[in-house]
């Protein structure tokens, strides 16, 4: 499932190019961290952009879904696809109205994919797409079941170009405005979890897994 990726003529980062990194491991980094994605294809000639859950696999992003998804559909077809992750960190409050931010982490990449077909490969897919997004859960579920795969389109995309874009630090304010009487700083963010809320149906007697009571350290939010 690997193969080269690079930036490009698609991802050279031109706006602000001091922002721009192109080192793979920054990338895989942001692309590990993040949890729902950007596709974009183009199809019939109109734009189509869906946010979905993914996982990267190698050089490869994985994601799945019905197989009447016309998105999926495409995308197992070959068609180039443009993927964006972003990793928002904070805001970055300005003295003045031109200058406010955010400080952020993000990802673009163009890849083409492929319908992901052998039952062991496709079932190990989804469980490492399981994994990433709860860490710990997959060892307590059942697991599809053959008609339920064959319900199911997985289609991995090739990372043939990436780069990320990166923004830290406090606002960048003109020299005149620092002597002005107002708050500047940056207001940090982070994705957390709060209480599980348990299904209405749950039995009772069933305890709160360790995995969702400890879901943000386990996904490196602790």
């Amino acid at each position: 499932m690997s193969s080269c990726h690079d930036s490009g003529p698609r991802t050279t980062v031109r706006r602000l190019p001091q922002r721009a990194v192109y080192d793979r491991t920054v990338i895989d980094q942001i692309l590990d961290e993040g949890l729902v994605c950007d596709v974009g294809i183009v199809e019939d000639q109109q734009p189509i952009i869906i946010p979905m859950a993914y996982v990267r696999i190698d050089d490869q992003i994985v994601v799945h879904g019905a197989k009447a998804s016309r998105l999926l559909r495409t995308l197992a077809r070959g068609v180039v696809a443009c993927i964006a992750v972003t990793l928002l960190d904070g805001l970055v409050l300005a003295r003045s109205a031109f200058h406010h931010s955010m400080n952020y982490r993000s990802v673009v990449l163009f890849g083409t994919g492929a319908a992901i077909e052998v039952p062991q490969d496709k079932l190990e897919a989804l469980r490492l797409l399981t994994e990433r997004l709860t860490p710990g859960r997959w060892p307590t579920i059942r697991r599809p079941s053959e008609r339920e795969l064959q319900q199911t389109l997985v289609v991995a995309v090739s990372i043939r170009e990436a780069s990320a874009k990166i923004r830290t630090g406090p606002p960048l304010d003109e020299e005149g405005d620092y002597a002005l009487p107002i708050w500047a700083g940056v207001l940090p963010l982070h994705l957390a979890s709060s209480n599980p809320i348990p299904d209405p149906c749950l039995k009772a007697g069933i305890p709160l897994p360790e995995h969702v009571a400890h879901w943000r350290e386990s996904n490196g939010e602790g």
